[in-house]
């Protein structure tokens, strides 16, 4: 097997996902150790390109272009004083301190790009993030679309599309699941998608598809398994991102768990069929499988690996994992850390500065997740959230253009933690400039 590791005499510090976290954490680390020749970093990475996850419904929807928000790995890492493998973790050699890449191959040739090979490091920091979990329901994976991926959301909208220009050339009548989209799972990822897709398809209809009348003829659904959408997010916001949604007419599905997808729709537990020729599942997360107690690490049932306070592993003082797939208690709560942006972030800020005390021989810090509250997106201008943590006692609820307002500087300080101030804000210029121009929804 090609062994990739050098050998430099620098500390070998090999950071797995580019994620949010793990991009920033490969970034920050680049531009302090990389720079000054007082480390090698090493980002390994299965995409070529990043793009913020939280935007992923929006790319699914169309209302978003992919390709002008992706970032290149290759590029940020010339930048930014690190290195960038292409390929995917899929083992670990802790004695030997390395780590095992599974080949790369063309996707569409099937051809080998990249061998399989070994990337040795001294301090390893797992932040592979998470993929959404189907519980093994029957035809789930068959049939549904996970977004997890920049990848899943242009399937998703692709298939968007082809719906909607077969439904508007067909001389027969609509099918019971034609025009249909359920997303089952109503956390987040959910909600904000469907309420982005009441927007694109009235779009996609003004666009020349005159045959199709979006309130007669497109029909958006949420299913959940709990009592109320958002049960993850207080009370108040579920009710209000709940009477949002009645107002564009989206059916909401509560207290329904699902048994089974179909290729025309969707089967409750309680023997309700919902028609659907587009599923999206949205519900559960869990960390990748290959994590399972990998080469002796402690992980727990959905694979994430247990941390300690310092986000060291709980049985390897060389290995960091943060973002979703690392198990943090939450201190003062009962549970882990979730699986938020914000929490990704605040974690690769800390690893950072552990990685630099680590290699100092000083002692490590402990981290404390600080929840500034969450943030709910229901289309082109509506948002719901609460505000928590330091910014008052307790939680204050907010909405409209002021919710909007800070769920669009949230990804603003994901390009600042990437590019700096001077270059987020000629995208950021750029970007409103491009917006007064592009078409509002991508017909890709």
């Amino acid at each position: 097997m090609p062994q990739t590791s050098t050998d430099s005499p620098l500390p070998r510090i090999v950071i797995v996902g580019g994620g949010a976290g793990g991009l920033e954490l490969a970034t920050r680390l680049g531009d302090t150790l990389g720079r000054r020749r007082r480390a090698e970093i090493t980002l390994i990475e299965r995409g070529r390109s990043h793009l913020w996850k939280p935007l992923l419904h929006q790319a699914a929807a169309g209302t978003l272009g992919i390709d002008d928000n992706e970032l290149n790995y290759l590029a940020q890492s010339t930048w930014h004083h690190f290195k960038y493998r292409l390929g995917a973790m899929d083992g670990l050699e802790r004695a030997r301190r390395e780590v095992l890449v599974a080949p790369t191959l063309d996707e569409e040739t099937g051809r080998e790009i990249v061998p399989r090979r070994r990337i040795g490091y001294d301090i390893l920091v797992i932040a592979v993030g998470s993929q959404n979990n189907d519980f093994g329901t029957p035809g789930a994976a068959e049939h549904a679309i996970a977004l997890d991926t920049p990848e899943d959301a242009r399937r998703f909208h692709r298939r968007l599309v082809n719906a909607c220009i077969a439904a508007n050339t067909q001389t027969e009548p609509l099918r019971p699941e034609q025009l249909k989209v359920v997303a089952i799972g109503a956390g987040a990822t959910g909600v904000e998608l469907v309420a982005e897709l009441h927007n694109s398809t009235r779009v996609l209809a003004a666009y020349g598809l005159d045959r199709i009348d979006p309130e007669r003829d497109v029909r958006l659904s949420l299913v959940e398994a709990a009592p109320r959408i958002l049960p993850a997010l207080p009370e108040r916001l579920s009710a209000a991102a709940a009477a949002e949604l009645s107002k564009l007419g989206v059916q909401m599905h509560t207290g329904k768990r699902v048994t089974e997808v179909t290729a025309t729709g969707v089967r409750t537990a309680d023997g309700d069929f919902l028609p659907a020729e587009l599923v999206v599942w949205a519900a559960g997360v869990k960390a990748p499988d290959f994590l399972r107690d990998i080469d002796g690490l402690e992980t727990n049932r959905i694979n994430q690996l247990v941390v300690r306070p310092t986000l060291q592993t709980s049985r390897d003082d060389a290995i960091y994992a943060l973002g979703d797939c690392a198990a943090c208690v939450w201190e003062g709560h009962a549970g882990n850390v979730p699986p938020r942006a914000q929490a990704a972030h605040q974690q690769a800020s800390l690893v950072a500065r552990q990685i630099v005390r680590q290699l100092q021989g000083k002692p490590l810090l402990t981290f404390h997740y600080r929840d500034f509250g969450s943030l709910v997106s229901l289309g082109e201008h509506s948002t719901v959230g609460s505000l928590m943590g330091g910014l008052s006692k307790g939680s204050m609820f907010i909405e409209g253009h002021f919710a909007r307002f800070i769920y669009w500087l949230l990804y603003r300080m994901h390009l600042h933690a990437l590019h700096g101030f001077w270059k987020t804000a000629f995208l950021t210029l750029a970007r409103m400039i491009s917006r007064t121009t592009e078409p509002r929804i991508k017909l890709h």
